[in-house]
Protein backbone atom coordinates (compact mmCIF):
# COMPACT_ATOMS: atom_id res chain seq x y z
CA UNK A 1 0.00 0.00 0.00
CA UNK A 2 1.26 3.13 -0.24
CA UNK A 3 2.76 5.33 1.87
CA UNK A 4 4.37 8.96 2.74
CA UNK A 5 7.82 9.38 2.54
CA UNK A 6 9.08 9.99 5.78
CA UNK A 7 9.91 14.01 5.45
CA UNK A 8 6.45 14.46 4.59
CA UNK A 9 4.23 12.13 6.62
CA UNK A 10 3.14 14.10 9.29
CA UNK A 11 1.63 16.58 7.13
CA UNK A 12 0.00 14.47 4.90
CA UNK A 13 -1.77 12.44 8.47
CA UNK A 14 -2.43 15.80 9.50
CA UNK A 15 -4.00 16.91 5.78
CA UNK A 16 -5.92 13.51 5.64
CA UNK A 17 -7.25 14.19 9.60
CA UNK A 18 -8.48 17.69 8.52
CA UNK A 19 -10.37 15.33 5.46
CA UNK A 20 -11.85 13.25 7.55
CA UNK A 21 -13.17 16.19 10.29
CA UNK A 22 -14.75 18.09 7.68
CA UNK A 23 -16.65 15.20 5.77
CA UNK A 24 -17.74 14.17 9.56
CA UNK A 25 -18.56 17.95 10.47
CA UNK A 26 -20.90 18.33 7.23
CA UNK A 27 -22.52 15.12 7.51
CA UNK A 28 -26.07 15.59 8.69
CA UNK A 29 -27.47 13.61 11.74
CA UNK A 30 -30.55 12.78 12.88
CA UNK A 31 -31.50 14.70 16.43
CA UNK A 32 -31.75 14.12 19.12
CA UNK A 33 -29.13 10.75 18.13
CA UNK A 34 -25.79 11.14 18.45
CA UNK A 35 -23.59 9.51 15.09
CA UNK A 36 -22.19 6.38 16.12
CA UNK A 37 -20.40 6.37 12.57
CA UNK A 38 -17.63 3.69 12.55
CA UNK A 39 -14.17 5.61 12.34
CA UNK A 40 -10.62 4.59 12.51
CA UNK A 41 -7.77 6.61 13.63
CA UNK A 42 -6.03 8.15 10.65
CA UNK A 43 -2.57 7.06 10.22
CA UNK A 44 -4.08 3.64 8.93
CA UNK A 45 -1.70 3.43 6.08
CA UNK A 46 -3.57 6.63 4.40
CA UNK A 47 -2.33 9.26 1.81
CA UNK A 48 -3.75 12.25 0.50
CA UNK A 49 -3.64 10.21 -2.73
CA UNK A 50 -5.52 7.33 -1.90
CA UNK A 51 -9.04 9.47 -0.76
CA UNK A 52 -8.48 11.12 -4.42
CA UNK A 53 -11.92 10.33 -6.49
CA UNK A 54 -11.91 10.91 -10.19
CA UNK A 55 -14.74 13.40 -10.28
CA UNK A 56 -14.69 13.85 -14.10
CA UNK A 57 -18.41 13.65 -15.50
CA UNK A 58 -19.06 10.28 -17.16
CA UNK A 59 -19.81 10.62 -20.60
CA UNK A 60 -23.66 9.93 -21.37
CA UNK A 61 -24.48 6.23 -22.08
CA UNK A 62 -28.15 4.96 -23.52
CA UNK A 63 -30.05 3.57 -20.73
CA UNK A 64 -30.74 -0.26 -21.41
CA UNK A 65 -34.28 -1.54 -20.40
CA UNK A 66 -34.66 -2.12 -16.83
CA UNK A 67 -30.88 -2.73 -15.93
CA UNK A 68 -29.24 -3.90 -12.97
CA UNK A 69 -26.99 -2.10 -10.75
CA UNK A 70 -23.33 -2.08 -12.02
CA UNK A 71 -20.39 -2.18 -9.12
CA UNK A 72 -16.98 -1.50 -10.22
CA UNK A 73 -14.30 -1.76 -7.30
CA UNK A 74 -10.42 -1.20 -7.15
CA UNK A 75 -9.35 -2.98 -4.29
CA UNK A 76 -5.80 -1.80 -2.59
CA UNK A 77 -5.31 -4.71 -0.22
CA UNK A 78 -1.70 -4.87 1.86
CA UNK A 79 -1.81 -8.36 2.96
CA UNK A 80 0.32 -8.13 5.75
CA UNK A 81 -1.29 -5.41 7.62
CA UNK A 82 -4.76 -6.89 6.63
CA UNK A 83 -5.60 -3.38 5.48
CA UNK A 84 -7.86 -1.62 2.09
CA UNK A 85 -8.70 0.93 0.37
CA UNK A 86 -10.90 0.50 -2.01
CA UNK A 87 -12.45 3.05 -5.05
CA UNK A 88 -16.13 1.86 -5.57
CA UNK A 89 -18.44 3.42 -8.51
CA UNK A 90 -22.44 2.22 -8.41
CA UNK A 91 -24.20 3.39 -11.36
CA UNK A 92 -27.56 2.87 -10.28
CA UNK A 93 -30.67 3.12 -12.04
CA UNK A 94 -34.42 3.34 -10.76
CA UNK A 95 -36.10 0.89 -11.96
CA UNK A 96 -39.06 1.48 -9.45
CA UNK A 97 -42.33 3.57 -10.80
CA UNK A 98 -41.63 5.89 -7.77
CA UNK A 99 -39.21 9.17 -7.99
CA UNK A 100 -36.31 8.68 -5.74
CA UNK A 101 -34.97 11.88 -3.15
CA UNK A 102 -32.39 9.46 -1.42
CA UNK A 103 -30.27 5.88 -1.69
CA UNK A 104 -29.67 3.74 1.06
CA UNK A 105 -26.74 1.48 0.84
CA UNK A 106 -26.25 -1.12 3.47
CA UNK A 107 -22.98 -0.44 4.95
CA UNK A 108 -21.87 -3.96 6.82
CA UNK A 109 -18.55 -3.66 8.03
CA UNK A 110 -19.29 -0.51 10.27
CA UNK A 111 -20.76 -3.13 12.65
CA UNK A 112 -17.54 -4.35 13.80
CA UNK A 113 -16.06 -0.89 13.23
CA UNK A 114 -13.50 -1.40 10.28
CA UNK A 115 -14.79 0.47 7.74
CA UNK A 116 -13.86 4.19 6.64
CA UNK A 117 -15.27 6.75 4.56
CA UNK A 118 -13.10 8.80 2.97
CA UNK A 119 -14.83 10.42 0.17
CA UNK A 120 -18.20 10.68 -2.24
CA UNK A 121 -19.24 12.26 -5.58
CA UNK A 122 -22.73 12.24 -7.04
CA UNK A 123 -22.68 12.20 -10.29
CA UNK A 124 -19.22 13.15 -10.61
CA UNK A 125 -19.34 16.40 -8.14
CA UNK A 126 -17.98 15.84 -4.08
CA UNK A 127 -20.19 15.81 -1.81
CA UNK A 128 -20.75 14.92 2.29
CA UNK A 129 -24.24 15.45 2.15
CA UNK A 130 -25.38 12.14 3.77
CA UNK A 131 -26.85 10.41 7.11
CA UNK A 132 -24.57 7.31 8.44
CA UNK A 133 -26.85 5.45 11.21
CA UNK A 134 -30.49 5.69 11.58
CA UNK A 135 -33.72 5.19 14.03
CA UNK A 136 -36.55 4.11 13.25
CA UNK A 137 -39.64 2.72 15.36
CA UNK A 138 -37.87 -0.46 16.14
CA UNK A 139 -33.94 -0.02 16.58
CA UNK A 140 -31.03 1.66 15.80
CA UNK A 141 -29.78 0.53 12.46
CA UNK A 142 -26.10 1.10 12.54
CA UNK A 143 -25.25 -0.37 8.70
CA UNK A 144 -27.32 2.05 7.40
CA UNK A 145 -26.23 4.89 4.87
CA UNK A 146 -28.45 7.21 3.21
CA UNK A 147 -27.63 9.55 0.24
CA UNK A 148 -29.71 12.61 -0.49
CA UNK A 149 -29.82 13.63 -4.09
CA UNK A 150 -28.82 16.52 -5.57
CA UNK A 151 -31.64 16.36 -8.16
CA UNK A 152 -34.59 13.79 -7.29
CA UNK A 153 -34.04 10.28 -9.67
CA UNK A 154 -37.49 9.90 -11.79
CA UNK A 155 -37.98 6.43 -12.76
CA UNK A 156 -35.47 5.47 -15.48
CA UNK A 157 -33.49 7.79 -14.46
CA UNK A 158 -29.58 6.65 -13.47
CA UNK A 159 -26.78 8.08 -11.22
CA UNK A 160 -23.27 7.08 -10.56
CA UNK A 161 -22.40 6.87 -7.14
CA UNK A 162 -18.82 6.94 -6.42
CA UNK A 163 -17.26 6.01 -2.84
CA UNK A 164 -14.06 5.67 -1.55
CA UNK A 165 -13.30 3.82 1.65
CA UNK A 166 -10.97 2.20 3.35
CA UNK A 167 -11.06 -1.04 5.51
CA UNK A 168 -9.39 -2.17 8.60
CA UNK A 169 -10.37 -6.25 9.07
CA UNK A 170 -10.98 -7.64 12.55
CA UNK A 171 -10.45 -11.30 13.41
CA UNK A 172 -13.22 -13.32 12.57
CA UNK A 173 -15.27 -13.53 14.94
CA UNK A 174 -13.54 -11.59 17.79
CA UNK A 175 -16.24 -9.30 17.68
CA UNK A 176 -18.06 -7.81 21.24
CA UNK A 177 -21.76 -8.41 21.59
CA UNK A 178 -23.09 -5.90 19.82
CA UNK A 179 -20.85 -6.88 17.02
CA UNK A 180 -21.39 -10.43 17.01
CA UNK A 181 -24.50 -9.89 15.40
CA UNK A 182 -22.60 -9.05 12.45
CA UNK A 183 -20.95 -12.02 9.68
CA UNK A 184 -18.71 -14.73 11.80
CA UNK A 185 -16.45 -14.87 8.39
CA UNK A 186 -15.63 -11.62 7.47
CA UNK A 187 -12.28 -10.15 8.66
CA UNK A 188 -9.46 -12.76 8.68
CA UNK A 189 -7.90 -15.88 10.65
CA UNK A 190 -4.53 -16.93 10.90
CA UNK A 191 -4.86 -18.88 7.71
CA UNK A 192 -7.34 -16.85 5.39
CA UNK A 193 -8.82 -13.74 4.64
CA UNK A 194 -12.38 -13.03 3.66
CA UNK A 195 -14.40 -10.10 2.04
CA UNK A 196 -17.65 -10.98 2.48
CA UNK A 197 -20.32 -7.92 2.24
CA UNK A 198 -17.29 -5.76 2.50
CA UNK A 199 -18.52 -2.87 0.40
CA UNK A 200 -21.38 -0.17 1.00
CA UNK A 201 -24.19 -1.45 -1.82
CA UNK A 202 -27.45 0.38 -2.64
CA UNK A 203 -30.68 -2.18 -1.01
CA UNK A 204 -33.41 -2.98 -2.85
CA UNK A 205 -36.37 -0.23 -3.07
CA UNK A 206 -39.70 -1.88 -3.13
CA UNK A 207 -42.76 0.48 -4.41
CA UNK A 208 -45.27 0.50 -1.73
CA UNK A 209 -43.00 -0.62 1.24
CA UNK A 210 -39.34 1.43 0.42
CA UNK A 211 -35.63 0.60 1.15
CA UNK A 212 -35.81 -3.28 2.27
CA UNK A 213 -32.64 -3.33 4.97
CA UNK A 214 -33.35 -5.25 8.30
CA UNK A 215 -31.06 -4.85 11.36
CA UNK A 216 -28.69 -7.60 11.92
CA UNK A 217 -29.59 -11.08 14.01
CA UNK A 218 -28.17 -13.74 16.44
CA UNK A 219 -29.21 -16.21 13.06
CA UNK A 220 -30.47 -16.45 9.67
CA UNK A 221 -29.71 -13.69 7.21
CA UNK A 222 -30.65 -10.12 7.52
CA UNK A 223 -29.99 -8.37 4.05
CA UNK A 224 -31.89 -9.01 0.89
CA UNK A 225 -30.07 -8.31 -2.40
CA UNK A 226 -30.59 -7.15 -5.87
CA UNK A 227 -28.87 -8.73 -8.81
CA UNK A 228 -26.29 -6.63 -10.13
CA UNK A 229 -22.82 -7.01 -12.00
CA UNK A 230 -19.65 -6.59 -10.90
CA UNK A 231 -16.32 -5.99 -11.64
CA UNK A 232 -13.44 -5.83 -9.06
CA UNK A 233 -9.88 -5.76 -9.82
CA UNK A 234 -7.56 -6.81 -6.34
CA UNK A 235 -3.97 -5.31 -6.34
CA UNK A 236 -1.74 -6.42 -3.79
CA UNK A 237 0.38 -3.24 -2.15
CA UNK A 238 2.85 -5.07 -0.11
CA UNK A 239 3.82 -7.42 -3.30
CA UNK A 240 2.04 -10.79 -1.45
CA UNK A 241 1.10 -13.46 -3.67
CA UNK A 242 -2.13 -15.28 -2.34
CA UNK A 243 -4.13 -17.60 -3.96
CA UNK A 244 -7.69 -16.08 -4.60
CA UNK A 245 -11.11 -17.23 -4.69
CA UNK A 246 -13.66 -15.31 -5.56
CA UNK A 247 -17.49 -14.75 -6.95
CA UNK A 248 -16.64 -14.00 -10.35
CA UNK A 249 -14.67 -15.41 -13.02
CA UNK A 250 -11.10 -13.96 -13.31
CA UNK A 251 -10.65 -12.30 -16.75
CA UNK A 252 -6.87 -11.54 -15.91
CA UNK A 253 -3.80 -12.82 -15.90
CA UNK A 254 -3.00 -15.07 -12.90
CA UNK A 255 0.27 -14.24 -12.42
CA UNK A 256 -0.35 -10.39 -13.09
CA UNK A 257 0.31 -7.72 -10.46
CA UNK A 258 -3.97 -6.66 -10.38
CA UNK A 259 -6.00 -9.49 -10.35
CA UNK A 260 -9.65 -9.03 -12.01
CA UNK A 261 -13.11 -10.89 -11.85
CA UNK A 262 -15.98 -10.52 -12.94
CA UNK A 263 -19.39 -11.63 -13.00
CA UNK A 264 -23.21 -10.77 -13.87
CA UNK A 265 -26.44 -10.74 -12.32
CA UNK A 266 -25.04 -11.74 -8.84
CA UNK A 267 -26.37 -10.98 -5.66
CA UNK A 268 -23.02 -10.31 -3.70
CA UNK A 269 -19.67 -10.47 -4.12
CA UNK A 270 -17.17 -12.26 -1.73
CA UNK A 271 -13.39 -13.06 -1.94
CA UNK A 272 -11.32 -14.96 -0.06
CA UNK A 273 -7.67 -14.58 0.33
CA UNK A 274 -4.88 -16.85 1.65
CA UNK A 275 -1.12 -17.86 0.64
CA UNK A 276 -1.74 -21.60 1.35
CA UNK A 277 -4.90 -22.39 -0.24
CA UNK A 278 -4.78 -25.73 -2.32
CA UNK A 279 -7.29 -26.25 -5.21
CA UNK A 280 -8.66 -29.51 -6.71
CA UNK A 281 -11.53 -28.65 -9.57
CA UNK A 282 -13.71 -30.23 -11.85
CA UNK A 283 -15.95 -28.91 -14.98
CA UNK A 284 -19.73 -29.69 -15.62
CA UNK A 285 -20.38 -28.46 -18.90
CA UNK A 286 -18.79 -25.27 -19.62
CA UNK A 287 -19.03 -24.85 -15.96
CA UNK A 288 -15.83 -25.11 -13.47
CA UNK A 289 -16.02 -25.66 -9.89
CA UNK A 290 -13.63 -25.17 -7.27
CA UNK A 291 -12.41 -26.60 -3.93
CA UNK A 292 -10.09 -24.67 -1.93
CA UNK A 293 -8.90 -26.13 0.73
CA UNK A 294 -5.56 -26.30 3.62
CA UNK A 295 -3.58 -29.16 4.02
CA UNK A 296 -4.32 -32.15 5.37
CA UNK A 297 -7.84 -32.34 3.97
CA UNK A 298 -7.29 -33.01 0.50
CA UNK A 299 -9.86 -36.18 0.75
CA UNK A 300 -12.50 -33.81 2.04
CA UNK A 301 -12.00 -31.26 0.06
CA UNK A 302 -12.64 -33.22 -3.11
CA UNK A 303 -15.43 -35.40 -1.45
CA UNK A 304 -17.17 -31.53 -1.35
CA UNK A 305 -15.94 -31.01 -4.76
CA UNK A 306 -17.68 -34.49 -5.93
CA UNK A 307 -20.93 -34.03 -4.03
CA UNK A 308 -21.09 -30.27 -5.29
CA UNK A 309 -20.70 -31.03 -8.63
CA UNK A 310 -22.99 -34.10 -8.86
CA UNK A 311 -26.05 -32.27 -7.07
CA UNK A 312 -24.87 -29.40 -10.05
CA UNK A 313 -25.86 -31.36 -12.53
CA UNK A 314 -29.20 -32.49 -10.55
CA UNK A 315 -30.16 -29.22 -9.75
CA UNK A 316 -29.46 -28.31 -13.47
CA UNK A 317 -31.87 -30.73 -14.69
CA UNK A 318 -34.70 -30.76 -11.97
CA UNK A 319 -35.07 -26.89 -11.76
CA UNK A 320 -32.95 -24.54 -14.31
CA UNK A 321 -29.83 -23.61 -15.52
CA UNK A 322 -26.58 -22.16 -13.27
CA UNK A 323 -25.96 -18.45 -15.09
CA UNK A 324 -22.32 -18.56 -13.96
CA UNK A 325 -18.94 -19.91 -15.78
CA UNK A 326 -17.69 -20.48 -11.86
CA UNK A 327 -18.83 -21.87 -9.04
CA UNK A 328 -16.07 -22.08 -5.63
CA UNK A 329 -16.14 -24.09 -2.10
CA UNK A 330 -13.94 -22.27 0.20
CA UNK A 331 -13.03 -24.39 3.59
CA UNK A 332 -13.17 -21.95 6.86
CA UNK A 333 -10.66 -21.49 8.98
CA UNK A 334 -13.85 -21.23 11.39
CA UNK A 335 -17.12 -22.82 12.35
CA UNK A 336 -19.52 -21.50 10.19
CA UNK A 337 -21.08 -21.59 6.48
CA UNK A 338 -22.55 -19.57 4.03
CA UNK A 339 -23.59 -18.62 0.77
CA UNK A 340 -22.86 -15.94 -1.78
CA UNK A 341 -22.69 -15.74 -5.33
CA UNK A 342 -21.07 -18.68 -7.16
CA UNK A 343 -19.08 -19.27 -3.86
CA UNK A 344 -19.78 -20.82 0.09
CA UNK A 345 -17.79 -21.37 2.48
CA UNK A 346 -17.55 -24.60 4.46
CA UNK A 347 -16.98 -25.03 8.25
CA UNK A 348 -14.19 -26.32 9.29
CA UNK A 349 -15.74 -28.63 12.14
CA UNK A 350 -17.38 -30.92 8.90
CA UNK A 351 -14.21 -31.36 7.29
CA UNK A 352 -12.84 -32.85 10.65
CA UNK A 353 -15.83 -35.21 11.18
CA UNK A 354 -16.09 -36.28 7.18
CA UNK A 355 -15.97 -40.19 7.14
CA UNK A 356 -15.77 -40.84 3.56
CA UNK A 357 -19.65 -41.59 2.96
CA UNK A 358 -22.41 -40.23 1.33
CA UNK A 359 -24.49 -40.45 4.88
CA UNK A 360 -22.34 -37.51 6.31
CA UNK A 361 -23.24 -34.00 6.85
CA UNK A 362 -19.96 -32.71 4.69
CA UNK A 363 -22.39 -33.85 1.80
CA UNK A 364 -25.58 -32.68 3.15
CA UNK A 365 -24.09 -29.27 3.93
CA UNK A 366 -22.36 -28.80 0.21
CA UNK A 367 -25.31 -29.83 -1.56
CA UNK A 368 -27.55 -27.67 0.18
CA UNK A 369 -25.08 -24.66 -0.21
CA UNK A 370 -25.00 -25.38 -3.57
CA UNK A 371 -28.48 -25.63 -3.96
CA UNK A 372 -28.33 -22.29 -2.97
CA UNK A 373 -26.90 -21.07 -6.39
CA UNK A 374 -30.45 -21.51 -6.96
CA UNK A 375 -32.55 -20.21 -4.13
CA UNK A 376 -31.00 -17.30 -3.03
CA UNK A 377 -28.84 -16.30 -6.20
CA UNK A 378 -31.32 -16.59 -8.95
CA UNK A 379 -34.15 -16.05 -7.03
CA UNK A 380 -33.75 -13.86 -4.14
CA UNK A 381 -35.99 -13.04 -0.76
CA UNK A 382 -36.35 -10.94 1.86
CA UNK A 383 -33.91 -13.08 4.17
CA UNK A 384 -35.06 -11.21 6.96
CA UNK A 385 -38.83 -10.77 7.09
CA UNK A 386 -39.31 -14.40 4.39
CA UNK A 387 -36.29 -16.61 5.18
CA UNK A 388 -38.34 -19.61 4.31
CA UNK A 389 -38.16 -18.78 0.67
CA UNK A 390 -34.73 -20.07 0.17
CA UNK A 391 -34.13 -21.96 2.89
CA UNK A 392 -36.98 -24.52 2.81
CA UNK A 393 -36.28 -25.15 -0.65
CA UNK A 394 -32.11 -25.37 -0.50
CA UNK A 395 -32.57 -28.03 2.59
CA UNK A 396 -35.47 -29.69 0.30
CA UNK A 397 -33.19 -30.11 -2.13
CA UNK A 398 -31.14 -31.85 -0.32
CA UNK A 399 -33.48 -34.79 -0.21
CA UNK A 400 -33.92 -34.12 -4.11
CA UNK A 401 -30.11 -34.98 -4.67
CA UNK A 402 -30.30 -37.93 -2.37
CA UNK A 403 -33.57 -39.38 -3.70
CA UNK A 404 -31.76 -39.42 -7.54
CA UNK A 405 -28.34 -40.54 -6.27
CA UNK A 406 -29.73 -43.63 -3.92
CA UNK A 407 -33.30 -43.21 -3.28
CA UNK A 408 -33.71 -46.25 -1.30
CA UNK A 409 -30.87 -45.76 1.17
CA UNK A 410 -30.09 -42.48 1.42
CA UNK A 411 -33.49 -41.27 1.65
CA UNK A 412 -34.14 -43.08 4.58
CA UNK A 413 -31.05 -41.94 6.16
CA UNK A 414 -31.49 -38.37 5.75
CA UNK A 415 -35.09 -37.99 7.29
CA UNK A 416 -33.64 -39.96 9.97
CA UNK A 417 -30.75 -37.77 10.31
CA UNK A 418 -31.69 -34.54 9.41
CA UNK A 419 -35.23 -34.14 10.57
CA UNK A 420 -36.96 -36.92 13.12
CA UNK A 421 -34.16 -35.68 15.86
CA UNK A 422 -36.00 -32.31 16.35
CA UNK A 423 -39.59 -31.23 17.46
CA UNK A 424 -41.57 -30.05 14.34
CA UNK A 425 -43.28 -26.66 14.73
CA UNK A 426 -45.20 -24.68 12.22
CA UNK A 427 -44.93 -21.10 11.43
CA UNK A 428 -42.69 -22.13 8.39
CA UNK A 429 -43.54 -18.05 7.63
CA UNK A 430 -41.76 -16.81 10.73
CA UNK A 431 -39.37 -13.69 10.54
CA UNK A 432 -35.75 -14.53 11.81
CA UNK A 433 -36.38 -12.21 14.91
CA UNK A 434 -39.15 -14.80 15.69
CA UNK A 435 -37.60 -17.56 16.09
CA UNK A 436 -37.30 -18.21 19.42
CA UNK A 437 -34.00 -19.32 19.66
CA UNK A 438 -31.32 -20.75 16.60
CA UNK A 439 -32.71 -24.38 17.14
CA UNK A 440 -36.34 -23.94 16.92
CA UNK A 441 -35.61 -21.31 14.03
CA UNK A 442 -33.77 -23.96 11.93
CA UNK A 443 -36.65 -26.40 13.04
CA UNK A 444 -39.39 -23.62 11.78
CA UNK A 445 -37.86 -22.80 8.50
CA UNK A 446 -35.25 -25.47 6.91
CA UNK A 447 -36.70 -28.67 8.79
CA UNK A 448 -40.43 -28.11 8.90
CA UNK A 449 -40.04 -26.19 5.86
CA UNK A 450 -38.92 -28.65 4.09
CA UNK A 451 -41.40 -30.98 5.41
CA UNK A 452 -43.81 -29.00 4.01
CA UNK A 453 -42.47 -29.04 0.53
CA UNK A 454 -42.42 -32.79 0.91
CA UNK A 455 -46.29 -32.82 1.77
CA UNK A 456 -46.74 -30.16 -1.01
CA UNK A 457 -45.67 -32.83 -3.55
CA UNK A 458 -47.24 -35.76 -2.16
CA UNK A 459 -50.61 -33.64 -2.85
CA UNK A 460 -49.73 -32.37 -6.10
CA UNK A 461 -47.63 -35.10 -7.60
CA UNK A 462 -44.30 -35.23 -9.06
CA UNK A 463 -45.16 -33.49 -12.29
CA UNK A 464 -46.70 -31.01 -11.01
CA UNK A 465 -44.21 -30.53 -8.15
CA UNK A 466 -41.28 -30.28 -10.29
CA UNK A 467 -42.74 -28.19 -12.97
CA UNK A 468 -43.76 -25.46 -10.33
CA UNK A 469 -39.96 -25.58 -9.47
CA UNK A 470 -38.91 -25.17 -12.99
CA UNK A 471 -41.34 -22.30 -13.25
CA UNK A 472 -40.91 -20.29 -10.65
CA UNK A 473 -36.81 -20.53 -11.27
CA UNK A 474 -38.23 -18.99 -15.10
CA UNK A 475 -40.60 -16.12 -13.52
CA UNK A 476 -38.42 -14.93 -10.43
CA UNK A 477 -34.99 -15.54 -12.12
CA UNK A 478 -33.19 -12.04 -11.45
CA UNK A 479 -35.28 -10.73 -8.91
CA UNK A 480 -36.79 -10.87 -5.58
CA UNK A 481 -39.46 -13.18 -4.75
CA UNK A 482 -42.29 -13.39 -2.14
CA UNK A 483 -44.55 -15.64 -0.88
CA UNK A 484 -47.24 -14.44 -2.83
CA UNK A 485 -45.26 -15.27 -5.81
CA UNK A 486 -44.67 -18.48 -4.58
CA UNK A 487 -48.20 -19.22 -4.03
CA UNK A 488 -49.07 -17.21 -7.11
CA UNK A 489 -46.98 -19.41 -9.75
CA UNK A 490 -48.08 -22.56 -7.53
CA UNK A 491 -51.57 -21.88 -8.37
CA UNK A 492 -50.89 -21.86 -11.85
CA UNK A 493 -49.62 -25.53 -11.86
CA UNK A 494 -51.91 -26.98 -9.48
CA UNK A 495 -56.10 -26.98 -8.82
CA UNK A 496 -55.38 -29.19 -5.63
CA UNK A 497 -57.02 -27.82 -2.43
CA UNK A 498 -53.83 -27.43 -0.03
CA UNK A 499 -56.00 -24.86 2.22
CA UNK A 500 -55.48 -27.71 5.13
CA UNK A 501 -51.70 -27.32 4.61
CA UNK A 502 -51.28 -23.60 4.84
CA UNK A 503 -53.25 -23.74 7.63
CA UNK A 504 -51.04 -26.39 9.15
CA UNK A 505 -47.23 -24.81 8.36
CA UNK A 506 -48.23 -21.00 8.25
CA UNK A 507 -49.21 -18.76 10.47
CA UNK A 508 -50.41 -16.35 7.89
CA UNK A 509 -53.00 -17.04 4.90
CA UNK A 510 -51.76 -17.48 1.74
Amino acid sequence: MPTAKPSSRLSHILRFTFFVLLLTSCSPTPAPFPTETATLSPPILLTPDTVTLDTETPSPTPIPQNPRPQYTLDVQFNYSTKTAIVNETIVYTNNSPDTLSSLVLAVEPTCTQSFTLNGMAINGVPTSNYIFDYRNAQAYIRHRLEIPLPEPLAPNGQVTVQINFGLILPIVGNFSDEASLCSQIYGYTAQQINLVDWYPFIVPYVAGKGWILHNPWYYGEHLTFEAADFDVAVTFTDGSLPVIASSGEEVSDPAATTRRFRIEAGRTFALSFALDYRVVTKNVGDVIIHSYYFLPYETAATAVLNATAQSFEIYSQRFGPYPHKTLSVVQGDFNDGMEYSALYYHSKGIYNNYDGTLMNHLTAVSVHETAHQWWFEQVANDQGFEPWLDESLATYSEIVYYETVQPDVLTKWWWTYRFDPYVPLNQVDSRIYEGDGQRPYWNKIYLNGAHFQQDLRTRIGDEAFFAFLRDYLAQMRGKIATTDDFFRILRQHTSADISDLITQYFQNPH
